[in-house]
């Protein structure tokens, strides 16, 4: 096993260890002493919480460390298709360790957070990350794809607000909740068009024909399927985005005539 190899399994491994004892012991520990709601949440809410908390861990440590490449990284820039960028691989690691390590945990966890959309996704992701690590190629383009990550830690802080039982609008739920729907069109729809624009533009060119015809229908196949996915999340939170909206000048419209009243 080469040098190479040696790092990818040893960031894997690494990185689902790390994730399986941030579920099992530290995010226990954690949210208790952050948020006095936490212990009194149910056993079914605590397992929800403690795997968003890996879920935000997660996106926070690829997606900032993927800006970063994407910004700096002069390998990966270079040539988006065959250059074989560490830092690339090590980011990818660390993403592959945390979907094995939450794939296992919906499996075993299945009646409280099982989700077949979220099973189709890490499989999918790891399935085209392995390119990525295996054959050394896609760096670039594996790397654009984590940043959509940095949109879930606002989706779980939702879900953190809602198991709090905080009020639908409070400053602090809306505001998270304008951010999430803003973010998320950012890093996951705003994305797509020049992403496939890319694929078009290198589409019969020699290094995209010595990909293979295997890595060409797999780049493609998977990036569809996951931005299709990416759509359906997003038509769901724009409509719970405007509902709350809706509902907010309702209550403001509402408020404003009783106090016309008691004038």
């Amino acid at each position: 096993m080469d040098t190479n190899t040696k790092l990818i399994f040893s960031t894997v491994f690494t990185s689902f260890l790390t994730f399986q004892l941030l579920f099992y012991f530290i995010s226990f520990w954690f949210s208790a002493k952050v948020s006095p709601g936490f212990n009194s949440l149910s056993f079914e809410k605590k397992i929800e919480w403690n795997s968003r908390v890996g879920s935000t861990c997660h996106s926070l440590v690829v997606g900032l460390f993927g800006l970063y490449i994407l910004i700096f990284d002069e390998v990966a820039k270079a040539d988006p298709l065959w250059g074989d960028s560490s830092l690339v691989k090590v980011n990818i690691s660390i993403a592959s360790g945390y979907l094995i390590s939450d794939l296992l945990i919906l499996i075993l966890y299945w009646k409280v957070i099982g989700d077949k959309y979220f099973i189709i996704h890490h499989c999918t992701a790891l399935y085209a990350y392995h390119f990525v690590l295996g054959d050394g190629v896609l760096a670039y383009i594996g790397n654009f794809r984590l940043l959509a990550e940095l949109s879930s830690p606002f989706v779980n802080q939702r879900w953190f607000f809602e198991a709090l039982k905080y009020p639908k609008f409070s400053k602090a739920n809306v505001i998270n909740g304008v951010l999430m729907t803003a973010v998320f069109f950012i890093v996951r729809i705003v994305s797509i068009p020049p992403f496939y624009g890319y694929i078009y533009s290198v589409f019969g060119t020699e290094a995209y024909i010595r990909l293979g015809f295997l890595i060409q229908f797999s780049w493609i196949f998977t990036c569809a399927i996951l931005d299709g996915m990416n759509v359906m999340w997003m038509i769901k939170i724009t409509k719970g985005c405007i509902k709350v909206i809706s509902l907010l000048r309702q209550e403001k419209a509402k408020s404003s005539l009783q106090n016309g009243k008691l004038d």
